[in-house]
C-alpha cells in the first residue's frame, strides 16, 4: 500500500469497476477523491458517471468529464498516422495512442486540485497499466500512484458486485451478467478481448463487432471517396474541409458500412504474454491506406525507405506506453519533416471489407510523379536510356567479382 494519500484523482468510467474503485479509495485510503472521465469519442453517454460520482459523495467541482476528441485526433492519432505506424504488421494501435492523453489530463487535472495520487483501473495483467503509468511519470515524476487491482483481493466480477452490494454502489440489473468479453472504444477504434475470445482457434461470433457490419452483408457496390491531405494530416472529405474529429468520424461512417477495419489478432503484450483481441478499426484503415497513397506521389525513395525502417520502432513505443519518451519525440520529429510536401487528394474504393487506393493527384509543388519521364511512349528526351547501361555495371561490379571468385 501506498503512503498516506491526501487527494487522489481516479480515472473513472462510471462502470462498475471504477465505482468499486472509488469507493475503496475512500475506505482504503480515507481520502478525497476526483473523478476523471475522458470523452475520446466512446460512444456512451457519459452523464450517468457525473450521477454516479455524486451518489458515490465526490464535490461536484472535482467531478471532471472532458470532451477531449479533437484534441485527440489530432495531437494524438494524426501524428501516429503521419507515421503510418503499425504494430506487428496489423494493429493500428486504437487502445494504445489514446493512454498518454488521459494520463496527461489527469496530471493536468491533479495539478488543478492540489492532488497528490492517480489511481486507474488497469489489471496487474496487460498494457494499460504500464501506458498509464509511464504518462504520469514521465509528466509528474513525483506523483504517487494507486492501481487497486494491483493491491486489493477482489479478484473476481462476483467480488466486484458483493462489495457494490456492500456499499450500495447502483448496479443496473443488465450490467449484474458476466460478461462475455471485455471491451474498450474511443473515436479511432474498439477492441474486445478475453472470456469468449481466450481460445484462439474459435472464430469471433458476430455478436462480438460493434463498429462494423458484417462485409458479407455490406452493400454490392463499390462507394468512391476522395480524402485531402495538407502537409500529411487529412483536412478533408470529397472536397468538405472539416476538423480532425468530425473528418474520423465521417471515415468511420464509411467504414462501418462497408465492414472495414476488422482484425483477429494474437499479439505479444509489453508485459511478456500473447493474447488475442479483436479489433475495429473502420476510419483509421480507410486513413492509413490513404496516407500512403498520397506518400506514393510526393515523398522520395530514400525518405520512404528511411521511414518504413523507423516506423516499427515507433509503433512498439507507442505500443509499449513510450509516447512521453525522448525517443518517440526525435522519431517524430523525422517523420514530421519529411511530411512538409505530403499534399494531395487520395481517392479511395470501398466494397465488402476492404479498401483501395485507386487515385492520387498532387498539385506540381508537391508531385514527384513525372508522366514525362515514366512513360513507355516517347519521352522527347526527357530520359536518356543510354545511361542506364552504366548504372546496371556500377551496381554490378561486386557481383562480377564475387562470380569471377567463386567460379
Amino acid at each position: 500500500m501506498a503512503s498516506k494519500v491526501n487527494r487522489v484523482v481516479l480515472a473513472f468510467s462510471g462502470g462498475l469497476d471504477t465505482s468499486v474503485i472509488l469507493k475503496w479509495l475512500q475506505q482504503t485510503y480515507d481520502c478525497e477523491v476526483v473523478t476523471f472521465t475522458a470523452d475520446l469519442g466512446q460512444g456512451e453517454e457519459l452523464e450517468p458517471a457525473r450521477q454516479k460520482a455524486l451518489l458515490m459523495g465526490v464535490k461536484p467541482e472535482h467531478i471532471f468529464i472532458d470532451d477531449l476528441r479533437d484534441e485527440f485526433v489530432r495531437d494524438y492519432v494524426f501524428p501516429m498516422m503521419r507515421a503510418n505506424a503499425v504494430y506487428e504488421g496489423q494493429y493500428l494501435l486504437g487502445t494504445s495512442i489514446a493512454r498518454p492523453l488521459i494520463a496527461k489530463r489527469q496530471i493536468e487535472i491533479a495539478r488543478q486540485v492540489g492532488a497528490d495520487t492517480v489511481a486507474h483501473g488497469a489489471t496487474g495483467k496487460g498494457n494499460d497499466q504500464v501506458r498509464f503509468e509511464l504518462g504520469y511519470y514521465a509528466l509528474a515524476p513525483d506523483i504517487k500512484v494507486i492501481a487497486p487491482w494491483r493491491e486489493w483481493d477482489l479478484t473476481s466480477r462476483t467480488r466486484l458486485i458483493e462489495f457494490a452490494e456492500q456499499h450500495q454502489i447502483p448496479i443496473p440489473r443488465d450490467k449484474r451478467g458476466e460478461a462475455p468479453f471485455s471491451t474498450d472504444a474511443n473515436l479511432l477504434h474498439t477492441s474486445s478481448e478475453g472470456k469468449v475470445l481466450e481460445d484462439p482457434w474459435e472464430e469471433v461470433p458476430d455478436y462480438v463487432y460493434s463498429r462494423t457490419v458484417n462485409p458479407e452483408d455490406a452493400p454490392d457496390t463499390p462507394e468512391y471517396i476522395t480524402i485531402d491531405f495538407e502537409h500529411g494530416d487529412p483536412v478533408g472529405v470529397n472536397g468538405e474541409a472539416l476538423g480532425p474529429a468530425a473528418l474520423l468520424e465521417k471515415l468511420n461512417d464509411y467504414g462501418r458500412t462497408h465492414g472495414i477495419g476488422r482484425l483477429d489478432l494474437v499479439e505479444n503484450r509489453f508485459v511478456g504474454m500473447k493474447s488475442r483481441g479483436m479489433y475495429e478499426t473502420p476510419g483509421g484503415t480507410i486513413l492509413h491506406l490513404a496516407h500512403r497513397g498520397i506518400e506514393q506521389l510526393t515523398l522520395d525513395r530514400g525518405a520512404t525507405r528511411l521511414k518504413d525502417e523507423m516506423m516499427p520502432h515507433y509503433a512498439a513505443l507507442v505500443y509499449n506506453g513510450f509516447w512521453f519518451s525522448p525517443e518517440r519525440e526525435m522519431l517524430q520529429a523525422g517523420i514530421d519533416h519529411s511530411q512538409k510536401n505530403v499534399t494531395g487528394t487520395v481517392r479511395m474504393k470501398l466494397y465488402k471489407g476492404s479498401a483501395w487506393v485507386v487515385g492520387r493527384k498532387a498539385d506540381v509543388k508537391f508531385n514527384l510523379y513525372s508522366t514525362d519521364i515514366v512513360t513507355f511512349e516517347d519521352d522527347m528526351g526527357a530520359y536518356d536510356q543510354r545511361d542506364a547501361e552504366g548504372f546496371i555495371k556500377l551496381n554490378a561490379l561486386r557481383l562480377r567479382l564475387l562470380g569471377r571468385r567463386d567460379r
